[in-house]
């Protein structure tokens, strides 16, 4: 296989590494109002995640700094076209960082109040601005014959990319809302369920509008029995999660719903093949994977270098998560208080 597509899939496996598992970050960040009675509430969601959030965040620099070292002009067209959402992006990742580690300091109830809104409004925006962005690279976008994106913010807002949006927000905050019904008990664990299943009713009808959208768009790519496939699949993944999550087993709701995001982003990413940025207006002006990807000598080199390094990253990570595996109890909390 010629490394350029190699390293397409492998930028792929990172990005879907980063929404699985920053995805239940966020929808743990936006359960805050609607699990979080009172401030122990809160503090329980925090820890839920509190061990693994920036572990899990930095899936996105890995992912980043692949797209810059194999696809560069892939790299430049993105982060300089979309640069005012991906920036509307970094402040939110920024302001939720921030407020993990600030809101603790015991300053007063108003203290803390204003961190939860910075944790949720954190999560929200990432989780909706990424589906947007990558609804649109699938979609197209305007550039001129330099490569360079032609639109601004509003552009990236049309009917499409809002749906792209609206559905990784609604799959990350139900996949958020199972995690926490995996890590908590009692009364936590319960009222997670129940808002588990009716924002997970939510995200299959619009999960389901915006794959359908998807295929007709692509009714004409010669890949279209993979993405009829993995459509299908994801499909499938996010009904049994509803129904795990529906009979209490929350184990195989999470694992199903994780699964779902794999094929939702396979679903993607077997569309744009083999584009990276497609151009809407002119298909001359758009990137491939082949006129994006960087020289064969460094496509060879990155290969050894992640060949050694990648397995080292999963060991590390599944340990981590293997330590902090036990659930969070409110007395556990209240102990911890004194």
């Amino acid at each position: 296989m010629d490394l350029a597509y190699l390293w397409f899939f492998i930028v792929g496996f990172f990005f879907i590494g980063y929404f699985v598992l920053d995805g239940f970050d966020f929808g743990v960040g936006m359960s805050l109002p609607f699990l979080g009675k009172d401030d122990t509430d809160r503090r329980v969601l925090i820890n839920t995640i509190g061990p693994i959030w920036d572990l899990n965040e930095t899936w996105l620099i890995v992912a980043g700094a692949a797209m810059f070292a194999a696809f560069p002009e892939w790299y430049a067209s993105m982060f300089s076209g979309f640069y005012l959402a991906l920036f509307l992006i970094l402040v939110a990742l920024i302001l939720r960082g921030v407020s993990f580690e600030y809101r603790h300091q015991n300053k007063g109830r108003e203290w803390t109040k204003w961190f939860d809104r910075m944790i949720f409004v954190g999560s929200v925006v990432p989780a909706l601005l990424w589906g947007v962005a990558f609804a649109n690279l699938i979609q197209g976008v305007p550039m001129d014959a330099d490569n360079n994106f032609t639109g601004n913010l509003l552009t990236l807002l049309n009917p499409y990319g809002l749906l792209g949006g609206l559905t990784t927000l609604l799959l990350f905050f139900t996949h958020g809302v199972v995690f926490v019904s995996l890590k908590t008990t009692g009364d936590m664990r319960e009222r997670a369920q129940a808002l588990a299943r009716r924002s997970g009713a939510v995200a299959i009808l619009v999960a389901a509008l915006f794959l359908g959208w998807t295929i007709f768009q692509h009714l004409d790519s010669p890949q279209l029995w993979l993405i009829l496939t993995l459509a299908l699949g994801a499909a499938v993944a996010l009904i049994a999660s509803w129904l795990f999550n529906a009979v209490g087993r929350e184990g195989y709701a999470f694992a199903a719903i994780a699964l779902t995001i794999v094929l939702a982003v396979g679903t993607i990413l077997s569309a744009l093949f083999p584009n990276v940025m497609p151009a809407s207006n002119d298909p001359a002006n758009g990137l491939t994977i082949e006129s994006a990807s960087s020289t064969p000598y460094t496509l060879n080199l990155m290969t050894w270098v992640a060949g050694i390094s990648l397995p080292l990253i999963l060991a590390y990570q599944a340990w981590t998560y293997w330590v902090f595996r036990k659930r969070i109890t409110r007395e556990a909390i209240l102990t911890s208080a004194h």
